[in-house]
């Protein structure tokens, strides 16, 4: 049977590109900076990412973002980002001062790393496997 992870009121979840290097990178600097687990993480290639894709009308394998859920409300490239920096202690809430540049300006900066981050930082053979110290995080 397969046990459901319970996702806290408070938490907030990050949908991520399993496979990509540079997306796993910035999950491993979350990790690092929320002591208060305030975030839950679940790839776009997982059951529940597929289902958050359908849910917004994307392709399947529209793995060019993440996203981000506060409650009903979600948010994807960089206001996911800047929202995620606005949670973590010490000075990353400065940067979420960028939100003053236009969406459409920042998604196109954003959507050009995208393009390029499999090129650039590689790619994973298989989705990442949160470790045991990991799993209570990860929605299944």
């Amino acid at each position: 049977m397969k046990q459901e992870t319970v996702v806290p009121d408070s938490a907030s979840v990050i949908y991520f590109d399993g496979v990509c290097v540079l997306c796993n990178s910035g999950v491993d600097l979350v990790m690092r900076h929320d002591r208060n687990c305030r975030f839950r993480y679940a790839t776009l290639q997982s059951d529940i990412g597929q289902r958050l894709l359908r849910d917004l009308g994307l392709a399947p394998d529209a793995f060019d973002s993440f996203i981000l859920q506060e409650g009903e409300k979600k948010y994807a490239k960089s206001t996911a980002a800047l929202r995620i920096a606005k949670n973590l202690p010490g000075l990353w809430p400065l940067l979420y001062a960028f939100t003053l540049i236009p969406r459409p300006v920042r998604d196109a900066a954003y959507s050009w790393l995208a393009r390029r981050r499999y090129q650039t930082l590689g790619r994973r053979d298989a989705c990442r496997v949160p470790s045991d110290e990991e799993r209570h995080l990860f929605l299944n």
